[in-house]
């Protein structure tokens, strides 16, 4: 049974960094892509960055390029999200999701994805 499962969301100053974990359970290999995608209140949700199975291919947005950074750590099952220079409007739920044997890239639409976290709430505020 997959399970991913976010860690790391908080309240914080614009300006300050954040780590986001996503801890992936379940898979018999890691040859699953990872992407993460936010909604804010009343937003549709949108996708944030995504890593191929091998980190051989990675995403991001336009509005979080050179401020986020995603990795992935296949011994740990972990993908992380580095956030840094967070601004109040990041502030959403941010989710990752997997999606198994995608190749060398990574889905950026959400319904590409097969399995999903419960989410960890990001504010950013003065």
């Amino acid at each position: 049974q997959v399970q991913l499962v976010e860690s790391g969301g908080g309240l914080v100053q614009p300006g300050e960094s954040l780590r986001l974990s996503c801890v992936a359970s379940g898979f018999s290999r890691s040859y699953y892509a990872i992407g993460w995608f936010r909604q804010a209140p009343g937003k549709e949700r949108e996708a944030v960055s995504c890593v191929s199975d091998s980190e051989s291919s990675t995403y991001y947005a336009d509005s979080v390029k050179d401020r986020f950074t995603i990795s992935r750590d296949n011994a740990k099952n972990t993908v992380y999200l580095q956030m840094n220079s967070l601004k109040p409007e990041d502030t959403a739920v941010y989710y990752c999701a997997s999606r198994s044997n995608y190749g060398s890239t990574c889905p950026r639409i959400w319904r590409m994805y097969t399995y999903w976290g419960q989410g960890t709430q990001v504010t950013v505020s003065s």
